[in-house]
C-alpha cells in the first residue's frame, strides 16, 4: 500500500534530537510561555520575514485571536473563500462577525481577485485570503484593496509554511496585515500535537495578541482583555525549533514530487494543477487533481493500493452547521469539492511511488 502520508516516518529522522528536546523541556520545570517558545517565535518570524511572532495553541485560534485583536465582531464582515478548510470560517462566526464568500479561480482554486471588490461594502473591515495547498494568493491585488478600503489583511496561511509571502515593498510594509499559521502534525511544519502562531509586522497587535492567549492578561492576575486559553507549549515550540531547521529541504522534496506528477501524468479526464511561475510561490502542502469521475478514480487508485484524501469534500457553506448559508449558491466552489483529490505527497515520499501513481492514473480511463 502506498499510504497518503506516513507521520511516524515523517518524525523519525529527527527522533533523536526530538527526544533530547523534550528531555530538556522536562528539565527546566517550565512548561508553558518558556524560553522555548521565545526561542521559536524569534526564528519563525525570522524565517517568515516579519517582526514578530506569536506562538499559540491552534490554526484556528491564530484565526480567531486575530480577529479579536482588530476588534472585528458583531455586525462586521470578513471577506472569505468559498472554497477553503472550514476553519477560515469558523474562526468568523466564533467572533459573531459576518463571512462574505468569494468564488475561487477554477484553475488555482484561490480567491479571485477580481470578484472581491464587488462584495466590499460599509461593513466590511478585512479580507481573509487563503494560501490553500501550499500556494500564495494575489497578494498585491489584495494589499491594493485592502490599502484603498481600509482594510485589514487576515492571511490563513496554515498549509504555506515556507511559501515565499512577500515578493514586493508594497505588500512587506503593510502595516494591517497578520498571518495565521497552523502547526497541526501533517503540515509542513508539523509539530506533534495542535500548535498554531500569529505573523505580523503590527507591533501593537502582537502585544494584545499576547494578552489575549493568556486569559487577556499582561500581568499575572491582571486581566486588560476578555481573553482565552491559547498558548503553545514549551514541549511543541522545542520540537517545531528542530523541524523548522529541515523546513527548506523538506520543502524541496515536496516541490521535487510535484515536479514528476507535473511531467507524468497524462491523461485528459484528469486536470493537474498549474505550474507556479516562480517555484517559490508554493510549497506543495497537497497536490491536487480535478476530474468529473473524481470517486472512481478513487475508487481505482485503492484497488491498485494507492491512498488519497479528499480536501474537502464539502464547502463550508453547505456544511450542516451553516444552515443558514446552505441556499446560497456558489457553483465554482461546490463543483471543486465534487471533483478534487488529493495525491500521496510528503517530505519523504518515494520518487518510484511518484511515478508508480502517475503510470497508474494514466492507464485510468
Amino acid at each position: 500500500m502506498i499510504e497518503f502520508l506516513n507521520l511516524k516516518a515523517v518524525n523519525q529522522r529527527y527522533v533523536n534530537e526530538i527526544q533530547s528536546a523534550v528531555e530538556r523541556v522536562l528539565k527546566s520545570g517550565w512548561y508553558l510561555l518558556g524560553k522555548e517558545l521565545e526561542q521559536f517565535e524569534r526564528n519563525f518570524a525570522d524565517y517568515c520575514g516579519f517582526n514578530h511572532a506569536v506562538g499559540v495553541a491552534s490554526g484556528l485560534d491564530a484565526l480567531i485571536l486575530i480577529i479579536r485583536a482588530y476588534n472585528i465582531g458583531p455586525g462586521d464582515e470578513i471577506i472569505v473563500p468559498s472554497n477553503t478548510y472550514i476553519a477560515s470560517v469558523i474562526a468568523v462566526t466564533a467572533c459573531q462577525a459576518t463571512p462574505v464568500f468569494i468564488e475561487p479561480d477554477p484553475l488555482t482554486h484561490l480567491i479571485d481577485p477580481d470578484k472581491i471588490e464587488e462584495k466590499i461594502s460599509e461593513r466590511t473591515k478585512a479580507i481573509m485570503p487563503v494560501h490553500l495547498y501550499g500556494q500564495i494568493c494575489e497578494m498585491g491585488r489584495i494589499v491594493s484593496l485592502a490599502n484603498k478600503y481600509n482594510l485589514k489583511v487576515i492571511d490563513d496561511a496554515a498549509q504555506a509554511h515556507g511559501v515565499m509571502l512577500d515578493s514586493n515593498l508594497e505588500i512587506k510594509n503593510f502595516k494591517n496585515r497578520a498571518l495565521a499559521f497552523s502547526f497541526y502534525p501533517s503540515k509542513n511544519l508539523g509539530a506533534m500535537a495542535d500548535a498554531g502562531a500569529v505573523v505580523t509586522n503590527d507591533d501593537e497587535l502582537v502585544d494584545k495578541l499576547k494578552a489575549l492567549r493568556n486569559y487577556g492578561s499582561h500581568k499575572r492576575y491582571f486581566n486588560k482583555y476578555l481573553g482565552a486559553n491559547s498558548r503553545m507549549d514549551e514541549m511543541q515550540a522545542s520540537i517545531l525549533n528542530i523541524k523548522l531547521q529541515h523546513l527548506e529541504n523538506d520543502n524541496l522534496s515536496r516541490r521535487d514530487i510535484a515536479e514528476i506528477y507535473l511531467n507524468t501524468i497524462e491523461n485528459q479526464c484528469v486536470t493537474l494543477p498549474p505550474s507556479p511561475k516562480n517555484p517559490n510561490h508554493h510549497v506543495w502542502h497537497l497536490f491536487v487533481v480535478t476530474t468529473p469521475e473524481r470517486n472512481k478514480l478513487r475508487s481505482y487508485l485503492e484497488s491498485q493500493d494507492i491512498q488519497t484524501q479528499i480536501h474537502y469534500p464539502v464547502p463550508p457553506h453547505k456544511q450542516n452547521c451553516y444552515q443558514i448559508y446552505n441556499d446560497i449558491s456558489l457553483p465554482i466552489a461546490e463543483k471543486l469539492a465534487n471533483e478534487v483529490l488529493s495525491l500521496p505527497l510528503s517530505p519523504v515520499f518515494a520518487k518510484n511511488d511518484a511515478k508508480k501513481i502517475a503510470d497508474a492514473i494514466n492507464a485510468w480511463n
